[in-house]
């Protein structure tokens, strides 16, 4: 599988946090505000649907005042896991 290179993470050169107690791994997240809960989420799986990433993590939020006050949160890394390579 080739990445898209506008969804690289940029490492610093020597970075290794393979024997790190700190876990740091990088992590993006994805947005999907929406009018109703069943929109994020429709919205959500649609963008999941066409793209190959590696879901770690969803929150939810409700912005009030907003026109789209619900909002479901993706977090995600590019990293697949081996049984998918």
């Amino acid at each position: 599988m080739v990445l898209d290179p506008r969804f690289c993470l940029d490492v610093p050169k020597g970075f290794d946090d393979s024997d790190a107690e700190t876990g740091v791994h990088p992590m993006a997240r994805k947005l999907f505000p929406a009018t109703t809960a069943a929109d994020a989420f429709k919205k959500a799986h649609e963008w999941l649907r066409a793209h190959r990433i590696r879901l770690a993590d969803v929150s939810w939020d409700f912005f009030h005042d907003e026109d789209e006050p619900y909002c479901l949160s993706l977090y995600f890394t590019f990293e697949l896991d081996p049984e998918d390579t």
